[in-house]
């Protein structure tokens, strides 16, 4: 089957929109009201994800590219000319949403669900037990 860009781009191009949209991302600001009641920026890292990018981020940016099946039909095709990249890409949003998640404890949901973490207790069951057997209907004292 073969996948029809909205837009011819080379590797490259691509590489460069990841990297400023992943820059976004990390800059991001988010307003906020102090005890006073005065508001001020504070930085808050947003989760890069695939979805964003090329659902709103490409567009806003005057670019289209991929729509998100196409995306992932490519990251799957190893023949495609930019099947490598787009794994590098997708590789790179994880590692930045990784580090958001660990960090800054944002996007449990994502984590689980997108990036395969899960929430596991480690319980530790070696203990020493002595066992006194005593018989009830015994007459001894």
């Amino acid at each position: 089957m073969a996948i029809k860009m909205r837009k011819n781009i080379d590797k490259d191009e691509l590489i460069e929109l990841a990297s400023k949209y992943c820059d976004e991302c990390m800059d991001a600001v988010q307003e906020q009201a102090t005890g006073s009641g005065k508001i001020v920026s504070v930085k808050s890292r947003h989760i890069p994800t695939i979805d964003y990018f090329l659902r709103h981020w490409l567009r806003r940016n005057h670019f289209e590219f991929y729509s998100r099946q196409h995306f992932y039909k490519v990251l799957k095709n190893e023949e495609h000319p930019l099947s490598d990249t787009i794994k590098s890409i997708d590789e790179d949003f994880k590692v930045l949403a990784v580090d958001i998640v660990a960090n800054e404890g944002k996007g449990i949901f994502y984590a689980k669900n997108r990036l395969g973490m899960t929430d596991r207790q480690q319980i530790d069951t070696t203990q020493n037990v002595k066992v006194i057997n005593i018989d009830p209907l015994s007459d001894s004292e």
